[in-house]
């Protein structure tokens, strides 16, 4: 029993490609970046093809995949609908932008205003997705004021690491786009440290007794209410013991944020090609520890429904 790895990997990369998408939209769409043919044909490619693959992704972790598509309808009552419409739509300008930037060689005029609508598109998304997890009262920790701002963060985080390396492979290099990493990255670990030291203080008020009704004395489950596990059970009611998640969260904070951050800042110092090399390594080891962070973000989430279970 584990978190599964294609909504892992799912929120990883789509999270990333929404980051970097956004950015080469706003930027591109104001100049600040060349309309270079292969710097769009790959920054656009590796933006959507991570969103793609990400979406993909996810549907291996449906009972029935042919049956995505009825997801769609709930848009007005389901966050999970209104992420696969808002996921869909943002296709539309991104492509538009995509054309002009690769097949053109401009990204102003209607260009910019496609980058700008795809801009929006991606952060809507990213916001949609983080408002599947923080809406569900019954998870402690997801449900609370962390959850939401953490996937922006991230998001815009590993983009921005994304676009470095990217930009720097082609001799690029605006300062900017490099500061701006290196602080959404140090940014990153400061959010993620802050979510743990109130994941960690919680005081959840349910316990068996409250979620049953029966106040006299101490209620116990003497046998489990079925005799194989459910599907709450294997997707939120993950045990971890504390040596592994200790030894986790160190992975997660050197490689996300602890290693990116040392490899940008020295990238600084050298001239191209060594941060070039430095900051693609960045955002590959980056993306690693995402996975990890991802993989504790879901395996560390309680329901609510495992006080039946005596958990």
């Amino acid at each position: 029993m584990h978190p599964a790895f294609s909504v892992v990997f799912f929120t990883t990369a789509t999270g990333a490609g929404y980051g970097l998408l956004a950015l080469l939209g706003v930027l591109g769409g104001l100049g600040f970046i060349p309309a270079h043919f292969w710097l769009g044909l790959i920054g656009m490619g590796l933006a959507l093809g991570l969103i793609a693959a990400g979406l993909l992704s996810s549907t291996g972790h449906l009972g029935r995949p042919e049956r995505a598509w009825r997801a769609f309808s709930q848009w007005r009552s389901s966050w999970l609908s209104r992420e696969g419409v808002s996921s869909v739509a943002t296709f539309i300008p991104a492509g538009l932008f995509g054309i002009g930037w690769v097949f053109f060689g401009r990204t102003g005029g209607w260009m910019a205003i496609a980058g700008f609508l795809a801009t929006i598109g991606a952060i809507v998304t990213v916001c949609t997705t983080g408002m599947i997890y923080a809406s569900l009262k019954p998870i402690a920790q997801w449900h609370s004021p962390y959850t939401l701002p953490g996937y922006l963060i991230f998001s815009a985080m590993t983009g921005s690491v994304l676009l470095n390396a990217l930009l720097q492979a082609f001799a690029i290099s605006p300062t900017a786009v490099a500061v701006a990493a290196l602080l959404l990255t140090l940014l990153g670990w400061g959010w993620k440290l802050a979510t743990w030291r109130y994941n960690d203080a919680l005081e959840i008020a349910t316990t068996a007794n409250t979620a049953t009704g029966l106040t006299g004395g101490t209620v116990r489950s003497l046998e489990w209410p079925h005799t194989e596990e459910n599907y709450l059970l294997k997707e939120m009611g993950f045990r971890i013991a504390r040596k592994h998640g200790a030894k986790l969260r160190r992975i997660t904070q050197a490689l996300a944020f602890a290693l990116p951050a040392l490899l940008l800042a020295v990238a600084f110092a050298l001239p191209w090609p060594f941060a070039a090399a430095l900051s693609v390594l960045a955002a590959i080891v980056q993306f690693a520890g995402m996975l990890v962070e991802r993989w504790l973000f879901f395996a560390e989430a309680k329901h609510t429904v495992t006080l039946y279970y005596g958990r």
